[in-house]
């Protein structure tokens, strides 16, 4: 879903004008970048719980262990990929809001650097994985939990009673001292917007996301949040 074009734009100003109104907005954000620092230092010094239960998934190279999700770094960022027969698109095709998250992920180097591992985990088998993997040219490890109690477990599924049934989007953190594994962070809904570049680099932008909640000037570009998703081969050309 693509807005339609506006006649509505910003207000014109002079340089000085512009410059002034700029560095007040510059002493909030400021402002803001220290408050977000200050709650990643309290996210840092939050309590852990240990995982006890033994979970299997099926990988690429054949069963594995969340042990092994951690290719034998101390952490591991899980994200909990929505890929369900309640999922549009399905068999063939994941969330199209989850694949606009993993599209953005950035070279994992980065975070091998930090001694941190990054997974995807989905309840589709794995065969389908394959296939929507190597459509959307993704790289990133992506595991299968079908047939074991892991979304259900962690809160993942619509239905808790089942654990066959579609699954919720999140973002999880573990944590491994030895072989012993801690779950250290979890957040779903708009705290997972902190993997993406798209909605910041959107935010900087005068016209933002275009979505109906933003606080935006009349006349500005908007539709309902999250309809104007597609997966990256399925925009209009």
């Amino acid at each position: 879903m693509s807005t339609k074009r506006t006649k509505a734009i910003p207000k014109i100003a002079k340089q000085a004008e512009w410059e002034a109104t700029r560095k007040k907005l510059l002493v909030k954000e400021k402002a803001m970048t220290r408050a977000l620092d200050g709650l990643s230092a309290e996210r840092r010094r939050l309590p852990m719980v240990p995982i006890d239960k033994k979970y299997v998934f099926d990988g690429p190279d054949g069963k594995v262990s969340l042990l092994d999700l951690f290719e034998g770094r101390r952490q591991l960022i899980l994200y909990h990929f929505m890929f369900a027969p309640v999922v549009s698109g399905w068999p063939k095709a994941g969330c199209p809001g989850c694949s606009l998250v993993i599209d953005q992920i950035g070279h994992l180097a980065h975070l091998h650097a930090r001694d941190t591992s990054f997974v995807a985990v989905s309840i589709a088998p794995l065969a389908n994985i394959k296939k929507y993997k190597k459509r959307m040219g993704w790289t990133v490890p992506w595991v299968s939990s079908v047939g074991t109690d892991f979304n259900k477990d962690f809160g993942r599924t619509t239905d808790p009673t089942d654990k066959h049934d579609g699954e919720i989007f999140g973002l999880s953190v573990f944590f491994r001292d030895g072989k012993r594994i801690y779950r250290s962070y979890f957040t779903e809904g708009r705290g997972v917007e902190a993997l993406g570049t798209v909605w910041q680099l959107l935010d900087l932008t005068p016209y933002g996301r275009q979505e109906t909640w933003e606080d935006s000037p009349a006349g500005w570009p908007q539709t309902p949040p999250f309809q104007w998703w597609e997966r990256h081969d399925e925009y209009p050309k």
